[in-house]
């Protein structure tokens, strides 16, 4: 399975979108160099609130540039670095993968892949009834996440947009992804 970078973005304060740059660095064990979720352990407010010494699973947020073209059907404007991600993807189906599926992005960056991003109201703060569109129902009801995937950088790298993805399944059998 592959697909492509069509941005990156990083900020280094707390906000809810991150601007576009022409590339970012993944920091081994950290995560998006001077990004303000970049750690060893927790960073995002709501975690650090539970926990401030449980392992950073947030280290970098991809989202599919597709969820873009959905949510714009229903009248939604979003652009990459919108939602915070730092890495937007065209081309690889992100909520289709395993956990500990390994994503290796251009020259030589690696980042496993470790649950589903867990959206929040922040998104409805950002375009009033947004939410409702990255969150739903499969037909038996289940709960079904579209704002995402968080992964751990494996191994540093530079990371621009067009660089190439490559996922590489980790052995069976498949965990699905669940909230992180």
């Amino acid at each position: 399975m592959s697909g492509r970078v069509t941005a990156v973005s990083s900020n280094a304060t707390y906000s809810f979108s991150k601007p576009n740059r022409d590339s970012i660095t993944l920091l081994t064990g950290l995560g998006v160099e001077g990004d303000v979720h970049a750690g060893v352990t927790v960073k995002h407010r709501s975690r650090i609130a539970q926990d401030p010494t449980r392992p950073n699973l947030r280290q970098v947020h991809l989202i599919h540039e597709e969820l873009f073209e959905e949510v714009a059907g229903a009248g939604f404007r979003v652009a990459p670095g919108s939602l915070g991600e730092n890495i937007t993807t065209s081309g690889i189906d992100l909520l289709g993968l395993p956990t500990g599926t390994l994503l290796r992005i251009g020259d030589r960056a690696v980042l496993e892949v470790t649950g589903l991003r867990n959206p929040c109201l922040q998104i409805d703060h950002f375009q009033d009834g947004l939410l409702k569109q990255v969150v739903g129902r499969d037909e038996a009801g289940n709960l079904v996440r579209k704002a995402g995937i968080m992964s751990i950088v494996k191994e540093g790298g530079v990371v621009r947009p067009g660089d190439p993805i490559e996922a590489e399944l980790p052995a069976g059998p498949h965990r699905p992804l669940a909230r992180v």
